[in-house]
């Protein structure tokens, strides 16, 4: 497994650290996104061997690069950075490559989301919890994750396991008792335990139940583990090799309070801080990870502190006023300076804007795009149909009840 994330080819001066981080992110990826950690050549009795073979120099690889987009759960922003980011995203897209229909969809591989984000993101309002359900069965009717068109996962947490769960179309094709109906899981991954109940829901086959609640509780950055799904899915994705066969953009809630200053001790601000801390660590630990590739294949998209500086501002205006000062909002964060994750350092604001990041991503996508058109080697061939099954899963983060 670790030479799989190791790949990308270290000088002498940069083993030490990068040595290091790739050593953790693997030991991370198995133990706790996969629920072992049996890879015999990171065993004690192997250890000086998993080195060398992974200072060898990285395999040549031009056959293009997986392209993730990960979406952090909605928060008390109701995941406005990440609506105003996919929309400049894809006005980017258009200009670029001279198609006025150019949408997301056409240049993503994998979507991972979390919580109320995605949901909000797609439906471009915010629903009531008593409206939700209604909505997600009038759109999706019975259409199930083995009907998406591309490699989808969609996290919840399962309180009769009390563990994470991720809904994977890759898992609905292979395994028996994890096709569930796409407007449950939008419920389930949007299920805020503090409005509404948990969701108890069964697969399509009645196989599996789970009582699901807001996916942002347990995972609310999603990014390390579609990348983990990416690089251990041969199936689909066989000539992903490391990270430098991935183009990975990862979109905040707008939720952060980094550069802000005097904050009070509330017990809500350390509910925020819990959850901006578990998505920090996992920008970090992806950065980490990407290594030197850090700047051209990963970016991350948040806000510097804006939020915890006009949030009062907008709970206290008026309702007809609300939605005026959300969007002035989603402007100036797209016009702050981009939060870049430093390897062992922390975080620290660099020169590009948030902006100025997407509007470079875009032009990454659309060369891969036109690299794939003369290409005879398809970087992804996602499944309709799998007799076999898989040796990896992203629903082993939890054991659910199957009956």
């Amino acid at each position: 497994m670790a030479e799989v994330h190791t790949s990308t080819m270290l000088d002498d001066s940069s083993f030490d650290v990068d040595k290091l981080t790739y050593e953790i992110f693997s030991i991370l990826e198995n133990k706790f996104l996969f629920g072992g950690y049996d890879d015999p050549k990171l065993s004690k009795d192997s250890h000086q061997v998993s080195i060398q073979e992974q200072l060898k120099p990285a395999r040549q690889f031009n056959g293009g690069k997986v392209r993730i987009l990960s979406i952090d759960g909605g928060g008390a922003t109701d995941g406005i950075l990440a609506a105003k980011s996919l929309t400049h995203l894809e006005s980017c897209l258009r200009r670029k490559s001279g198609n006025p229909d150019a949408s997301i969809s056409d240049y993503f591989d994998v979507v991972a989301g979390s919580g109320s984000g995605e949901h909000k993101v797609f439906f471009g309002k915010i629903l009531g919890s008593a409206k939700a359900e209604k909505v997600f069965a009038k759109t999706f009717g019975e259409l199930t994750l083995k009907d998406t068109i591309k490699s989808a996962l969609i996290t919840c947490y399962d309180l009769s396991t009390h563990a994470p769960f991720l809904f994977s179309r890759a898992d609905a094709l292979e395994m028996d008792g994890y096709d569930f109906k796409m407007s449950d899981v939008c419920l389930a991954t949007s299920a805020d335990p503090t409005m509404v109940r948990a969701v108890d829901m069964r697969s399509v086959d009645k196989r599996t139940k789970i009582v699901a609640i807001d996916g942002g509780i347990a995972m609310n950055n999603p990014t390390a583990a579609a990348i983990t799904h990416v690089l251990n899915n041969k199936q689909e994705f066989p000539l992903c090799n490391g990270v430098e066969n991935l183009l990975v953009v990862s979109l905040g809630n707008g939720e952060s309070d980094f550069g802000v200053q005097n904050q009070s001790s509330t017990p809500a601000r350390f509910v925020r801080i819990a959850g901006e801390g578990a998505s920090d660590t996992v920008d970090q630990a992806v950065s980490m990870a990407f290594g030197p590739c850090r700047t051209s294949n990963y970016v991350r998209i948040q806000a510097n502190g804006i939020i915890a500086k006009r949030h009062g501002i907008v709970e206290k205006s008026k309702k007809s006023n609300k939605k005026a000062d959300l969007l002035a909002m989603t402007v100036e964060m797209l016009a702050q300076k981009n939060v870049e994750s430093v390897l062992f350092e922390g975080k620290k604001i660099v020169e590009s804007t948030n902006h100025d990041k997407l509007e470079t991503f875009s032009g990454e996508l659309i060369k891969e795009q036109e690299r794939r058109k003369t290409s005879i080697l398809p970087p992804v061939v996602l499944k309709q149909n799998s007799p076999s099954p898989r040796t990896s899963s992203a629903t082993s983060l939890s054991t659910s009840s199957s009956y």
